[in-house]
Formats: C-alpha cells, structure tokens, sequence
C-alpha cells in the first residue's frame, strides 16, 4: 500500500506560490498548517480550503524573519500534530547593488532565505525520521545557478537552499524521508512588487504563470515522495 501526503505546513501562505501549494494540496486531500505573516489572508484562505474541499486547516501567523516567529513555527513542528510535508517557500528579495543595500535589508534576507528554513526543516525531520516517512520541499530559484547582479545577496541566499536540499536529500536517501527542490524562473506573483524588484525588463516568454510552476512541482513531489504506507 501507499499513500501520499496527508498533512503539510506551509510557509509563506499569504500570496503567490504559497497559495497555489495550499489549493493543490488541499484539492488532494491533504489536511495544512498554513505560515505567513499576514493573519486576514491566511484565516481567509483558511475558510476557502474548508468550505472548498472539507480540509482541516490550521491558520499560523508568524514572522520568519524574527527570532519569536520561527520559535512558534518549530514549536509547532516538533510539538503539534505530526506534519508529513514541510512545504519551506517563504522568501525575501530586495533590488539594488550589494554596496547600496542597507545591513538590515542583506540581514533580513538572510534570517528568512537561509537561517528560517534551515531550521524550520532541522525541526520536521527527526519527527519524520522516527516515523519513517516524511518530505520536505524547498523552494529555490533559478538565481541559485548564476549571477544575479542586483540581486546578489537573494541569489547567494538560493544557492544556499539548492545546495543544502542536494546534501541533505543524499543524507536521508533510504530513510522514507525525501527531500526535494524546486527551482522556478520567474513567475507572476506579487513578490516581485512587495520586495520593489523592478521586473518589466524581462520577456514576456520567460514568465511563468505561478498555477503551471506549481503543478508541475506537485505532481513530481506525489510521484517521487510516496512512501510505504504504516
């Protein structure tokens, strides 16, 4: 027997990519915990998933960037309701040369690229690890495999989750516990916008709609990460 995911908790729920995870995997079945900083989207997306598709869904409100907020989330991680997927997509990005950018601007990125889901995942995998199954997905970008003048500091940032989801994906091989990266290109979310990333330079070719990245990135998580059901 197998089975796929039955639970997830995502990160950065509020808009974009992180919504279209939440959808497809509450159109699968699958019960979530739902991360972000911005409480009113997510208890409205929350209801949504409910009335939609007859999910639990738990709302999580919490900064990742801050100390308190990963606290909460791994908190909830190692203490709550087991998470069978870890779904790590909050990012940060900011526009300007290296030299132009404020330390508390690179610091930021940093904490929530790097520092907040390389413990979010320390956090769900040893409970994944004792039940013998478990993924975690981490959400990097393109920018991990080049230059990304203007953006030096977020593509830094990327090559790190690349890198580390490589490692650690050879570490757990064997174990039930898979662990997976997705690296889009661009993609038509309100990131760009937020974070004041000018983007009307690029191709209308190179831009992909956030629904088709999400399939995609779905659909191979469900093949390749089924496990051997308890």
């Amino acid at each position: 027997m197998r089975h796929s995911y039955r639970s997830a908790l995502v990160t950065g729920a509020s808009s974009g990519i992180g919504v279209s995870f939440a959808r497809r995997l509450a159109a699968a079945g699958c019960g979530l915990v739902l991360v972000a900083r911005r409480e009113e989207r997510l208890a409205a997306l929350a209801e949504d998933l409910r009335r939609q598709y007859g999910v639990d869904v738990e709302v999580l409100p919490a900064d990742l960037a801050s100390a308190s907020g990963v606290g909460a989330v791994t908190a909830r991680l190692t203490e709550g309701e087991p998470v069978e997927l870890l779904v790590n997509n909050a990012a940060r990005s900011a526009r300007g040369t290296f030299a132009e950018l404020s330390p508390e601007t690179i610091d930021a990125q940093i904490r929530l690229n790097v520092v907040a889901l390389t413990r979010l995942a320390r956090a769900a995998v040893t409970g994944m690890l004792a039940r013998g199954y478990g993924g975690i997905l981490n959400v990097s970008s393109m920018a991990s495999l080049t230059a990304s003048p203007g953006t030096a500091v977020y593509g830094a940032t990327k090559a790190f989750v690349t890198s580390f989801t490589e490692s650690l994906h050879a570490e757990l091989a064997g174990t039930g516990v898979h662990v997976t990266a997705l690296l889009p290109g661009f993609t038509h979310t309100e990131f760009h916008t937020v974070n004041e990333v000018e983007v009307s330079y690029l191709p209308r070719i190179g831009k992909s709609k956030v629904t088709g990245t999400v399939r995609g990135c779905v659909r191979t998580v469900r093949d390749m990460s089924r496990v051997l059901a308890r």
